[in-house]
C-alpha cells in the first residue's frame, strides 16, 4: 500500500532561534520512499541535516524573529502487513547482548529504572521470561495509564506516570520500556507517524511513540498506548527516550502557534 505521510508547523520566536528537528523518516525505510519528501519552510530559510549518536537524520537551521511554518510530504510504500508478532521469541541474557545493545538497559532522563526496578521485578520477576513477559508488561500499562491530552506534560516521567496513571503515548512508551530495561531487556523509545488504517478514524491525527524491544537478536515493535497491532508504522527518529529524540528542539524560547499532522492511505502516487 500507499501511505502519504506530512507536517505543517507554525512557531512564534521572539529572537532569531536555532532548531534542530526530526521529522524526516529514518533512512531505514529510504528504499521505500516512493514520492521523496518536499520541506518547505515559510520564511524561506536555509537548511542542512546531520545524523545523531543514534543514526536519526536531523535537520538544522534558524528561525527568523515572528512566524515560522515547517511544512513536510513524502509517500511510502508500505507492505501493509499489522506488526509482526513472535509469541517464541526468547529474551537475551545480558552477557550475549550487543555492545550496541547495553545503553538501553540503563536509566535515562525520562526512564528512572532505579526507581522501579524492585516494583517490575515484583510484578513481573515470575513471568516466563521471552515475548510473553514483554507483552505482560504492555498489557499492564495500557490497563494501568487512563490517555488523556489534557493530561499531557512534558515533565512527567515513567516513575510520575507510574504514580499518577495518566499521561499520552510518550507515558504509555516510557514507563513500559523502563519497566523491560528493569528486567534486563533493552527496550528503546521511537517516535513516528501511526495513520488510522484499518481501524477507526480518529481525529485530530498526531505524531505517535511506541517501544521497540530487543528480543531474540532483533528489534521488535510493541506500543502499550494502542496495545493491538497496527498498519503502516512510519518511523522518525529512535532514542533512550523523548529527551533524546524530541520532534523540534528549540535553542531559545518559542510559541506552537500551529500543528497539523497527516498519514492515510492512498491509492496513487499524488503530483509533487
Amino acid at each position: 500500500m500507499l501511505i502519504r505521510y506530512g507536517y505543517e508547523i507554525t512557531l512564534t520566536c521572539q529572537q532569531p532561534t536555532a532548531l534542530v528537528c526530526l521529522l524526516s523518516v529514518h533512512d531505514d525505510r529510504a528504499a521505500d520512499i516512493r514520492i521523496p519528501e518536499a520541506i518547505l519552510t515559510t520564511p524561506d530559510v536555509p537548511t542542512s541535516t546531520y545524523h545523531d549518536l543514534f543514526g536519526n537524520r536531523c535537520r538544522r537551521f534558524v528561525a527568523p524573529a515572528g512566524d515560522l511554518t515547517m511544512w513536510g510530504d513524502a509517500t511510502i510504500e508500505d507492505d501493509g502487513k499489522t506488526d509482526r508478532l513472535l509469541p517464541a521469541a526468547r529474551e537475551v541474557a545480558v552477557w550475549d547482548l550487543p555492545d550496541g545493545c547495553l545503553v538501553y538497559l540503563m536509566g535515562s532522563r525520562y526512564c528512572e529504572t532505579d526507581r522501579l526496578s524492585q516494583t517490575a521485578w515484583d510484578m513481573f520477576g515470575a513471568t516466563a521470561p521471552g515475548w510473553g513477559r514483554v507483552q505482560a508488561i504492555c498489557d499492564f500499562v495500557h490497563g494501568h495509564i487512563q490517555f488523556d491530552y489534557m493530561q499531557a506534560r512534558s515533565t512527567r516521567t515513567a516513575f510520575e506516570a507510574y504514580q499518577e496513571r495518566i499521561g499520552v503515548c510518550r507515558d504509555f512508551a516510557h514507563l513500559a520500556l523502563t519497566l523491560c530495561r528493569c528486567l534486563n531487556i533493552p527496550a528503546r523509545y521511537v517516535n513516528g507517524h501511526l495513520g488510522d488504517i484499518g481501524v477507526p478514524v480518529v481525529d485530530p491525527m498526531d505524531f505517535s511513540a511506541w517501544i521497540e524491544v530487543f528480543l531474540d537478536g532483533a528489534w521488535h515493535t510493541f506500543d502499550p498506548r494502542n496495545n493491538t497491532p497496527r498498519i503502516g508504522r512510519i518511523v522518525l527518529a529512535r532514542g533512550r527516550d523523548a529527551a533524546d529524540i524530541p520532534l523540534i528542539n528549540s535553542f531559545g524560547p518559542h510559541v506552537l502557534k500551529g500543528f497539523r499532522v497527516w498519514t492515510y492511505e492512498v491509492q496513487d502516487l499524488h503530483p509533487t
